[in-house]
C-alpha cells in the first residue's frame, strides 16, 4: 500500500497502533527518473547478453528484388575514327617489255612453230598497253598475224574481240613496235595469238620443257564419208609401243621460271578439274 504524506499527527498515531505492516514513502519528485534510469540499464545488459549468447539475431535488410525482363540499354556514343576508303577497282599493271637476252633466244628457236619467237612478240605488244583496269574497258582480243622473214609485220586481221578499248590498245602497241629481230626459220611466221587486257590474267609466261615432244595425234573419223565419193576406210593411227620409253621432257630445254610452273599448273587444274573429283573447299 501506497501513501502519501499525511497532515496531522492523530492520524499518524492511531496508524502506528495498528498491527498491519505499513510501508511509508515520503514523495519525492527524483524517484521516477532514477527507476527510468535504473530500467534503462538493465534493458541495456540484457540486450548485450542476448546478442553476444546468439539468442537475439538482428534480422538483415533484403536486397531488392531484381525483374528478370528489365533489360537496361546503354547507349554508346558514335565513333569519331574515319571510315576506311572504299576499295577501287581491281588492276594489274603490265608486265615487263622483254629483254634483249629474250629476244636472242626467241630469234633462235624453232620448236612449235617458234614458240618462243610468238610469246615474246605478243609480250612486247602487252608491256606496251599500260596498266589493265576493272570496268568495260577490260576484255582480250586475238588476231591472225603475219610476220615477214626481217621481222616486219606483213598481216594484222582481228579474228574476235570482247573489248574495242582492248583492240585499240592493241593495235596502237603494234604499230608502235621497236624493229625486231628475224624469224627464226627464215620463213614468213603465221600464227594467231590473243592479247589479254584484264585486271587477273595476262597469259605469260609460257612453258617450253615440253616442246621438243611429238605433238599427239589427231583424231580423225575413221568413218567419215562425203556420200558422193567412193568410200575408202582410213587405217587407225600408229599406236606407241608401250616397251619403248616414252620422253616426259625435254632434256636441252631451258629451266623454265618459278612463275611459269606455277602458271602451267594452274591451267592443267583449271582445264581437267572435276565437280566430283573437287576435295578443297569451295
Amino acid at each position: 500500500m501506497v501513501l502519501g504524506q499525511w497532515s496531522g499527527c492523530e492520524s499518524f498515531l492511531r496508524l502506528m497502533s495498528s498491527r498491519r505492516p505499513v510501508l511509508i514513502f515520503v514523495k519525492n519528485p527524483t524517484i521516477p527518473v532514477n527507476l527510468a534510469l535504473a530500467l534503462g540499464v538493465h534493458l541495456a545488459i540484457l540486450l548485450l547478453v542476448l546478442v553476444l549468447t546468439g539468442q537475439l539475431v538482428w534480422p538483415k535488410a533484403k536486397p531488392p528484388a531484381l525483374d528478370p525482363l528489365k533489360i537496361e540499354v546503354i547507349r554508346l556514343a558514335p565513333s569519331t575514327s574515319p571510315s576506311p576508303p572504299a576499295p577501287g577497282p581491281a588492276s594489274k599493271a603490265a608486265p615487263p617489255a622483254p629483254t634483249a637476252e629474250d629476244w636472242a633466244l626467241a630469234s633462235t628457236y624453232t620448236l612449235k612453230n617458234s614458240k618462243r619467237y610468238r610469246n615474246t612478240w605478243g609480250q612486247q605488244v602487252r608491256s606496251m598497253m599500260g596498266t589493265a583496269v576493272e570496268g568495260p574497258d577490260q576484255g582480250a582480243v586475238r588476231f591472225a598475224i603475219e610476220i615477214a622473214p626481217d621481222g616486219r609485220l606483213a598481216k594484222l586481221q582481228t579474228i574476235w574481240s570482247t573489248s574495242d578499248k582492248a583492240e585499240q590498245l592493241a593495235r596502237q602497241a603494234i604499230a608502235n613496235l621497236p624493229p625486231l629481230p628475224p624469224t627464226p626459220t627464215g620463213q614468213p611466221l603465221v600464227f594467231e595469238k590473243t592479247i589479254s587486257f584484264q585486271p587477273f590474267d595476262d597469259g605469260w609466261p609460257p612453258i617450253y620443257k615440253f616442246d621438243c615432244l611429238p605433238d599427239p595425234p589427231r583424231y580423225s573419223n575413221p568413218f567419215g564419208w562425203d556420200g558422193r565419193s567412193t568410200f575408202v576406210p582410213k587405217p587407225p593411227p600408229a599406236r606407241p609401243d608401250p616397251n619403248q620409253p616414252t620422253p616426259t621432257e625435254c632434256p636441252d630445254a631451258p629451266e623454265d621460271s618459278l612463275e611459269a610452273e606455277a602458271a602451267d599448273m594452274q591451267r592443267q587444274f583449271d582445264l581437267w578439274e572435276s565437280s566430283r573429283l573437287k576435295t578443297h573447299p569451295q
